[in-house]
């Protein structure tokens, strides 16, 4: 790696579509938000040819989704694919958010690629939330490297961001995560800030320097060569202990000189099956220059370095009954098995479905087999359908290059697949298939819409559907107690892109209001009541009479009616009036206007009239004499209580304790776990999580994930019960 530099390669540099998977490799680039993914994503296609200057196509036009990179620089809210060509090898680049907000995209790239690179800004160091993704990455077996960006700056220190990197992403292996290259510095300026004009190959021993916009090789001076001599032999024990060839060491230990090819060969192996970790320094190429700083090594060592698709283990599959099934990984003649990893809409196209192929080829104006996920509780409705595909295309910003198929292991765009939706699985229509699903993360901030007007009313069912068909991790919610329709999101980020994607794409306004906890009520105590409906106004009348008994019962209980009537006081067939009665009352609430829970209420005794006496007056009793019992108890008001599990590192579990406590949260224990940190459990009041999932981000830096699950309804503090029910008297 780093030996050769590469012709200007053209209209060339822009792929296309692959012949063969060997031919492939899938990136995804992942960094926190403003790490520089996306202006490095720019200078690679820079110098592989597929741009001739930033923000230009190859022949002069303008790439109008460079534009939105500057847009997702600010914002960082979806997917993108922008492929390449270098040395006849497809280089797919999934540009990924770095938002927190919108780990789902993130996710689904990790899905669509083989390999990752972690881009670290040299000025702003490695953050909590990257972490966590190297160490997905790791428990999957991903091959990685990572990318030392923002070397520009005035701050900015390459050997330290090594240390930093080996401190972090290295475990118990810090010689796992070592630099291939060294930066090369230029004269001091007048700030004392000596800028970054190339670099050392380690292995190769050789300077490579861009102060003039193109990739120059020379031999390094003999003065220079002892200041690499250390990381040079520590890059090469690094490669040496991750070799297959277990004689190596030895041999080297025992002063056998290791030739070059050798080594470039076992960290190519090392590298690709996710054992070893380079770190390599990159720059945007400078105003009318052609290759940015450590461009050439990166396309390199992903061309090189990198896995094909054929070692990318093919996710589980199953039929449509579950029953598994054994695809080969790549095989462009298998059975087809594709994924939707993104979906779109397109003003002009409409849906655009970005696929990742993992078995047999796709080609267009098939008819395929699109198989759901079963995400119904996200408001995802599941469905087996055939859909005929559209155009297939490979993208370069908003434009589309058309390709007559994609074979297993690439990734392209296929139009108009109007019932597919993100993670949903393409398969031949004579053989369904479903893929396993990847992890969607869970949405835990609430966001209670309605529509702003009755024109809106009107499209925004249809909004909704279109907004969650794109975005799985968000969650849709008829709340049935409240009546509200919620948008489960994960952040207040991710809920802004949702509503301005409601008004831009699908012409829909709506208006945020507060999100109601579904409460309850229930008998703090025995009660009596006398339900008595008496009515007369020419002809038939009103007549019915009921005395009941209302008593607590556990939680969980719902309504319990006993009859309990003597002697015919209640006629048979107006007992059960006597309940339906009851149970609308109990459903209306008898304080403040929420469900009546838990109870058992006794029918003891009534009166009837031959001729007035009724179904309805009978009902009409029954409610009555529940709202009397209530009106001589005490009325619990009852809210909801989540069990809440915390994971955050070891450094912030006290001030996650100490905020749960003042959420009224009851601290059921803590949990050691890898990694440094600790699973906290505990029960927390709905009514205070409602915010949870953006103060514990602050709260933690990002580094703390958390989960809830409904465990039961229990009495509300009189204190805040009693604000509550003012504010229903003050509504009505």
């Amino acid at each position: 790696m780093g030996d050769k530099v590469k012709e200007h390669p053209g209209a060339a540099g822009r792929a296309t579509a692959a012949d063969h998977p060997a031919s492939v490799r899938n990136v995804v680039l992942v960094g926190h938000s403003g790490s520089g993914k996306t202006t490095l994503v720019e200078a690679l296609a820079l110098t592989a040819g597929a741009v001739n200057r930033a923000g230009r196509v190859e022949d002069g036009g303008t790439v109008s989704d460079y534009d939105d990179i500057e847009h997702r620089q600010q914002r960082s809210v979806q997917l993108s694919l922008v492929p390449v060509d270098w040395d006849g090898i497809k280089i797919n680049i999934l540009d990924t958010p770095g938002y927190a907000d919108f780990v789902g995209e993130l996710r689904a790239g990790l899905r669509a690629a083989d390999a990752a690179l972690f881009v670290v800004s040299a000025s702003d160091g490695v953050d909590g939330s990257t972490r966590m993704v190297w160490e997905e990455c790791a428990a999957v077996g991903m091959p990685r490297a990572i990318v030392v960006t923002h070397l520009e700056a005035a701050r900015a220190d390459f050997e330290e961001m090594t240390r930093v990197c080996a401190e972090a992403f290295g475990g118990d292996d810090p010689d796992a995560v070592l630099p291939l290259y060294l930066p090369l510095h230029g004269p001091q300026g007048p700030d004392g800030h000596a800028p970054v004009t190339g670099l050392v190959g380690l292995l190769t021993q050789k300077l490579f320097d861009y102060s003039s916009g193109e990739r120059k090789e020379s031999e390094p001076g003999p003065d220079q060569l002892p200041d690499i001599d250390e990381a040079r032999n520590r890059l090469i024990e690094g490669i040496i202990s991750e070799s297959e060839d277990e004689t190596l060491m030895d041999r080297y230990l025992g002063g056998e000189r290791i030739d070059l090819k050798t080594l470039i060969e076992d960290l190519e192996r090392a590298v690709a099956r996710g054992a070893f970790f380079p770190v390599l320094a990159a720059a945007p190429a400078a105003d009318g220059a052609r290759q940015g700083l450590g461009t050439v090594e990166l396309l390199e060592l992903v061309t090189r370095g990198f896995p094909t698709p054929f070692e990318h283990p093919t996710p589980g599959v199953t039929t449509i009954d579950g029953v598994p099934r054994d695809i080969k990984p790549c095989d462009t003649g298998g059975p087809l098995v594709a994924e939707v990893v993104k979906t779109a809409s397109d003003p002009y196209v409409g849906r655009v479905s970005l696929v990742r192929v993992f078995s047999g080829t796709l080609r267009p104006d098939e008819t395929v087999h699109v198989s759901g996920h079963g995400l119904a509780d996200r408001g995802h409705a599941d469905h087996d359908v055939d859909e005929k595909i559209g155009a297939l295309s490979t993208p370069f910003g908003k434009q589309q290059r058309p390709v007559t198929h994609v074979i297993a292991g690439d990734l392209a765009c296929v139009a108009k697949l109007g019932r597919a939706e993100t993670g949903d699985t393409l398969s031949g229509r004579d053989d369904p298939l479903l893929m396993e699903p990847w992890e969607m993360p869970d949405p835990l901030l609430p966001l209670a819409i309605q529509a702003h007007s009755k024109a809106d009313e009107d499209k925004l069912s249809q909004g909704l559907s279109r907004l969650v068909a794109e975005d799985p991790t968000m969650r849709l919610e008829q709340n049935q107690n409240t009546h509200q329709v919620v948008l489960w999101c994960l952040g207040e980020a991710h809920a802004d892109v949702a509503l301005e994607r409601l008004r831009s794409r699908y012409g829909v306004q709506v208006d945020v209001v507060p999100h109601r906890v579904s409460l309850r009520e229930t008998f703090a105590g025995r009660s009596a009541g006398r339900g008595r409906h008496v009515k007369q106004s020419g002809g038939h009348g009103q007549f019915a009479i009921c005395e009941i008994e209302v008593e607590p019962l556990p939680g969980g209980s719902g309504i319990e009616f006993v009859d309990k009537v003597v002697g015919g006081a209640v006629p048979r067939q107006f007992i059960p009036s006597v309940e339906k009665g009851i149970r609308a009352q109990a459903a209306k609430g008898v304080a403040a206007g929420y469900p009546l829970v838990d109870v058992r209420v006794t029918l003891l005794d009534g009166k009837a009239h031959s001729v007035d006496s009724s179904d309805a007056a009978f009902q009409t009793a029954g409610a009555l004499a529940l709202r009397e019992a209530a009106a001589d108890a005490r009325i619990h008001l009852l809210e909801p209580v989540a069990e809440v599990s915390v994971l955050v590192g070891d450094d912030y579990v006290g001030a996650v304790m100490s905020d749960l406590s003042g959420r009224r949260g009851r601290v059921l224990g803590t949990e050691q776990t890898s990694g440094g940190r600790t699973l906290i459990k505990a029960e927390v009041p709905e009514f205070e999580i409602g915010r949870y999932a953006v103060d514990l981000r602050s709260l933690s830096h990002g580094t703390a994930r958390f989960s809830r699950s409904y465990a039961r309804h229990e009495p509300m503090p009189p204190q805040i019960a009693e604000k509550i029910r003012e504010r229903v008297k003050e509504a009505s």
